[in-house]
C-alpha cells in the first residue's frame, strides 16, 4: 500500500525510554497493513544483533547495518513504502536531507535516536530531524536515582559519572549508562 503524502516521524528520548520498541510496534503494525518497510541502523552498533535493531526490552526488527546514510539509498527497494532508521544520533548530517528527500518522494520515514548526548547536549541530527519531522514523540525513562520521569542519559565510568571532556560517542547499554531525571544528572567539568 502506498502512501497518500510524505512524512517524517521522530521517536526521541534518553536511554531506556523506549524508543527502539515505539519504532518496532510501528513498524509491526505497517507490515500488518502490507506496507513495504525496510529497517536501517548505524554498522557502529552492534551491541545485540549485527543485522537486527534490538531493544533493551528484548524486542526486535530485522535491520541492515550501514555505514553512511548515503549508503541507504544503495539498499532502497523501489517498492519500499516505509523507512525505519535506528540510532538516527550516529549518523552525519547526510540524514537529514535523505530523510527529506524521501518523504518528498512520498515515503514514511520513521527514525529513533537519543536527542541529547550524555552531556545533555543536543545530539548530532537530531535537532534538525525533530524541527523538520511532521511528528515527533519524546519519551521519557525512569530515573535510577529518585523514580520520576527521567529526560537525560547518564554515562557511568566505574561507577561515577563520566566528564564533560569524555569522547562523545561510546555505544554501550545498560553497564555504563543509565536513565536520570534533570535534577540528578551529572556531568562533571573539572
Amino acid at each position: 500500500m502506498k502512501h497518500h503524502t510524505g512524512s517524517i516521524e521522530v521517536i526521541t528520548g534518553s536511554m531506556f525510554c523506549g524508543k527502539t520498541d515505539e519504532l518496532i510496534r510501528r513498524l509491526r503494525r505497517a507490515t500488518i497493513a502490507r506496507q513495504k518497510v525496510q529497517v536501517f541502523k548505524p554498522a557502529i552498533d552492534n551491541r545485540y544483533a549485527e543485522r537486527r535493531v534490538t531493544s533493551h526490552a528484548g524486542n526486535d526488527y530485522e535491520a541492515l547495518p550501514i555505514q553512511s546514510a548515503r549508503d541507504l539509498l544503495e539498499h532502497l527497494d523501489p517498492a519500499t513504502t516505509v523507512v525505519a532508521i535506528d540510532e538516527a544520533q550516529f549518523f552525519d548530517a547526510e540524514v537529514i536531507p535523505l530523510a527529506q528527500a524521501l518523504a518528498d518522494r512520498g515515503m514514511r520515514v520513521i527514525l529513533a535516536g537519543l536527542d541529547t548526548d550524555f552531556r545533555g547536549e543536543p545530539f548530532g541530527p537530531m535537532p534538525v530531524l525533530m524541527a523538520q519531522a511532521e511528528r515527533v514523540d519524546k519519551l521519557h525513562a525512569i530515573c535510577m536515582v529518585c523514580g520520576e520521569a527521567a529526560s537525560r542519559t547518564q554515562r557511568l565510568v566505574n561507577g561515577a559519572p563520566a566528564h564533560y571532556n569524555d569522547p562523545v560517542v561510546i555505544v554501550g547499554a545498560a553497564e555504563m549508562y543509565e536513565a536520570r531525571c534533570r535534577q540528578h544528572h551529572e556531568v562533571p567539568r573539572d
